[in-house]
């Protein structure tokens, strides 16, 4: 779907993503989703809104994700 989105889970990344990766990877899934790379302004609440929503789900997802076989920390 977005070729840009990058995977946020080890082993694919060393380290934890960052808070900054997963917004951007909500921003790119709002961007494709929405048609939109830039909302007009009368839109921009909604889609500032959404990019925020998708970057908690992205951090709980990863949060409760088991990764068998990775080294531990």
């Amino acid at each position: 779907m977005c070729r840009s989105i990058k995977t946020l889970r080890p082993p694919a990344i060393p380290e934890e993503a960052t808070e900054e990766e997963m917004r951007a990877a909500a921003l790119q899934y709002v961007r494709k989703v929405s048609g939109f790379r830039a909302p007009a302004a009368h839109n921009q609440e909604v889609f500032d809104r959404a990019v925020a929503e998708i970057a908690e789900a992205t951090q709980r997802l990863l949060d409760g994700l088991e990764i068998r076989g990775a080294a531990r920390a």
